[in-house]
């Protein structure tokens, strides 16, 4: 009888014991928090979204109480809020450059060449490990909406050819459609940086053109036409350096003749944004 209460009691003494070890070193060794941090974590948005770097509005919230951030690298917080928090800790707002997700592909069901017809769970990573989705272009858009469904602020919707349409007024720079792409197809970038590859097949000439009508093909005629310095070939497709070469302008983009590279006024695959016509200089009228 005496062992059947020896090992309840024995569990019951150490958990006593351990739990007043651990009361007493919580009121020791405790380090107590900047009571900003709470006041600072209020005024943010609170949607935990990592845009800022860090991995939640509590740890930027703490950055921003130690001087090691400013304001507005919340992207999703108002003009407002940013000012309220730089007023409430008195530091410089900093500041903030709208930044957007934008694909490197335009090759929708209009464009690329399907082999095979896809038919198995409606996403994209599904789509990746059975051929690719059945597109010919294995470094494509599947447009099957994975990044929709991922973007926490509803600032992506499919269009009719199955290519993702970003709200460049909704978009926060979260970078969710960033994780959530199999093919690693978008990029964030600032809403400034208007010349843009829409393009990811490092093929060159006729080898790119059969997998998709935007293909690049590495003609290599952007360069030429480019800033010097602005844009380089790299891996048979344009980098473009918006720091070391010169200032960005349209005219890249007249002689390409496939049109794998756009000045983007506003959102990708809107009709206004990006316009081709025999008249280079008709789309900015």
């Amino acid at each position: 009888m005496q062992n059947l209460f020896l090992a309840p009691s024995i569990m019951v003494g150490l958990g006593l014991f351990f739990g007043i070890i651990l009361a007493i070193a919580y009121r020791f060794l405790r380090v107590e928090e900047d009571p900003r941090i709470e006041k600072v974590e209020e005024m943010l948005p609170g949607t935990n979204c990592g845009a800022c770097g860090e991995p939640g509005c509590h740890s930027f919230a703490e950055k921003l109480a130690q001087n090691a951030q400013q304001p507005s690298g919340c992207t999703v917080a108002s003009p407002d809020a940013i000012e309220m928090i730089a007023d409430f800790l008195d530091v410089d707002p900093g500041k903030q450059e709208k930044r957007v997700a934008r694909l490197h592909c335009a090759g929708g069901k209009a464009q690329a060449h399907q082999f095979a017809e896809y038919r198995g769970f409606e996403n994209c990573h599904a789509a990746a490990q059975v051929s690719g989705g059945g597109k010919g272009c294995s470094w494509g858009c599947l447009g099957l909406a994975d990044c929709e469904q991922a973007c926490t602020f509803d600032a992506i919707q499919m269009n009719k050819n199955a290519l993702p349409v970003v709200d460049i007024d909704k978009c926060t720079a979260c970078a969710d459609c960033v994780a959530a792409c199999p093919r690693d197809l978008f990029e964030i970038v600032p809403l400034s940086h208007k010349l843009f590859v829409q393009c990811s097949i490092p093929l060159e000439g006729e080898a790119a053109r059969v997998l998709c009508a935007t293909a690049c093909d590495a003609c290599e005629r952007c360069v030429l036409d480019a800033a010097p310095g602005l844009i380089r070939m790299e891996n048979n497709l344009p980098l473009i350096d918006y720091i070391a070469g010169g200032s960005a302008k349209p005219e890249a983009t007249f002689r390409c003749p496939t049109g794998a590279i756009q000045w983007l006024e506003g959102a990708q695959f809107e009709e206004k944004s990006q316009t081709r016509t025999d008249d280079p200089y008709a789309r900015f009228l």
